[in-house]
């Protein structure tokens, strides 16, 4: 909270209203599914529902806390009105426009006079930026639940066979990880095997895995709030001239973008560290999304490690290095690692093996 409040002098923000769960949970420790979080210079408030009147108590620090027989949303509005702020900011990224309604409309009947000019969105998500950048015991997290991730690819390797459900792997794979500690899963879980294995978000499915084919496993857990993720690709059967030249080039495109990573360099480099590997052996075209985002509370989260991106990576940074091919009727692969940013290197945290693997 102290960072935060030092970006809002320096914005001159007197008061912030946040409600995106992972902020809430980010600035003051609260975990339920229905919060909002009041901010000024000296005081602060989170409220929520009387659900949550034990867990609350148990979670929030340095901040105090209101259970509303109303909407939460409406009571922190209200609260912010009587401290006698004159503006109001709001991350216009996380708010739709029913939520923008409903701050107007609890302040409605207060003397303040117009309530549109009382909320001003932000002008750039700084709750978002400041969680780009971990400390150590969020690091430690994630490289737990990193860890979790790996032993939970090298058992899932031997329990693959030609004939199995993809489903029946994801189900393995994700009973295996609540067994062993996990939360939940990040995302759900990609076995995309075959011709599917050409679907990038290849989720599941009651397709059999091939006799012969690749079989992409992307898949994450969730330990002490943070995200893990992490791809591998395996072949079942004996693989292809092609099949074989491609695995090795998208390997050797995702270690040459993980070579790239260090503080001071550009997210776009990062991104061309792999697609020209990609050029080289004529396949950047089946190429078709970024190489990498940041991980933390959520799966996905700044920085984006796409082309052009100007966005310099800084020390403490965890995101994802994850290029892939897809060849639609073919087949498809991805190899991906969690890293975090060093000062003149990264640090993996997902070292399950990227050897080739033919079942």
């Amino acid at each position: 909270m102290r960072q935060l409040r030092a970006t809002m002098a320096k914005q001159k923000i007197a008061a912030l209203l946040v409600t995106h769960l992972p902020d809430v949970r980010y600035l003051c420790g609260f975990t339920g599914s229905n919060a909002a979080l009041a901010i000024t210079a000296k005081h602060s408030l989170m409220v929520t529902d009387g659900r949550y009147t034990a867990q609350a108590a148990y979670e929030v620090k340095e901040t105090e806390v209101r259970i509303s027989k109303g909407p939460a949303l409406a009571e922190a509005c209200r609260w912010l009105a009587a401290t006698r702020v004159k503006h109001a900011y709001y991350d216009g990224e996380q708010t739709t426009i029913a939520a923008l309604r409903a701050m107007e409309e609890s302040l409605k009947g207060l003397s303040r006079g117009s309530a549109k000019r009382f909320f001003e969105p932000l002008r750039s998500p700084f709750v978002a930026e400041q969680r780009m950048v971990k400390d150590a015991a969020e690091i430690e997290c994630m490289a737990a639940a990193a860890a979790l991730g790996v032993r939970l690819f090298e058992h899932i390797v031997g329990f693959m066979r030609p004939g199995l459900k993809e489903n029946a792997v994801a189900a393995e794979l994700e009973y295996r990880a609540r067994l062993w500690g996990a939360e939940a899963m990040s995302f759900p879980t990609i076995v995309a095997s075959g011709e599917r294995s050409a679907m990038p978000h290849g989720t599941a499915t009651e397709a059999k895995l091939p006799r012969r084919g690749f079989v992409t496993l992307d898949f994450g857990v969730i330990l002490n709030g943070y995200c893990s993720d992490m791809t591998r690709t395996v072949h079942l059967g004996r693989a292809t001239a092609r099949e074989r030249e491609a695995y090795d080039a998208v390997l050797a495109a995702q270690e040459n973008a993980v070579e790239a990573v260090a503080a001071g360099v550009k997210a776009g480099d990062v991104d061309e560290a792999a697609r020209s590997v990609l050029r080289e052996a004529k396949l950047a075209d089946y190429f078709t999304h970024s190489t990498g985002h940041g991980v933390g509370l959520e799966i996905h989260e700044s920085p984006r490690i796409a082309m052009a991106q100007q966005t310099l990576l800084t020390k403490g940074m965890v995101i994802t290095i994850e290029p892939g091919i897809y060849i639609p009727g073919a087949f498809g692969l991805r190899i991906e690692d969690t890293v975090v940013v060093e000062r003149r290197a990264c640090r993996v945290l997902t070292p399950a093996t990227k050897a080739w693997i033919e079942l």
